[in-house]
């Protein structure tokens, strides 16, 4: 071999990169670009299908109809479940050559290329907004029940007696020289 034709750059190493590879005999080529219109005009077969495991309220529009190779179709739905927005549920349809009968051949939830990334970080004194505060609102209280201070003398303890000054329970006698002991 020439040394020259081996370095990047040549024109017989870039005439070889042109051209696609041969394809091994036997191997069938998919057809990836159109879809079986049949599979994809089963647009409520999926639908169907895909509301057997999920409520019907939490299946959106019908995105796209894929085609995964011959005779096999992946129809996307929106998903509209609680916790996964941006992600697609789908159903994957087939059938059999020359027949018109619908396979559903699997179900699920995907991920989307929007939900699997976290939105950008904004840093909390942009995300906060004055309007976003919450008042605290004074707990609502039934006539006659507040703290001492609010209630007129005589009410504020059980019994209608207010606390002794030495700190003693409501009702207590006072005994004589008990204001001597308070330091």
């Amino acid at each position: 071999m020439d040394p020259q034709s081996e370095q990047p750059g040549t024109p017989v190493q870039e005439q070889a990169a042109k051209t696609p590879p041969k394809r091994k005999a036997g191997v069938p080529v998919w057809r990836t670009g159109k879809p079986d219109a049949f599979l994809a005009a089963a647009v409520d077969t999926a639908r169907t299908a895909v509301e057997g495991i999920t409520p019907a309220g939490t299946i959106g529009a019908h995105l796209a109809a894929k085609s995964e190779g011959d005779r096999l179709v992946t129809h996307l739905f929106e998903s509209r479940l609680p916790g996964y927005m941006g992600w697609q549920w789908y159903a994957v349809l087939t059938r059999n050559s020359r027949s018109k009968a619908v396979t559903v051949n699997e179900l699920g939830l995907l991920p989307s290329e929007e939900s699997i990334l976290a939105p950008e970080w904004v840093p909390w004194a942009e995300r906060v907004r004055p309007e976003d505060e919450q008042q605290q609102e004074p707990e609502q209280q039934e006539p006659g029940q507040g703290t001492p201070e609010e209630l007129p003398a005589g009410q504020g303890e059980p019994g209608g007696q207010e606390p002794d000054d030495d700190g003693g329970e409501p009702g207590d006698v006072a005994e004589p020289g008990d204001e001597a002991k308070t330091s």
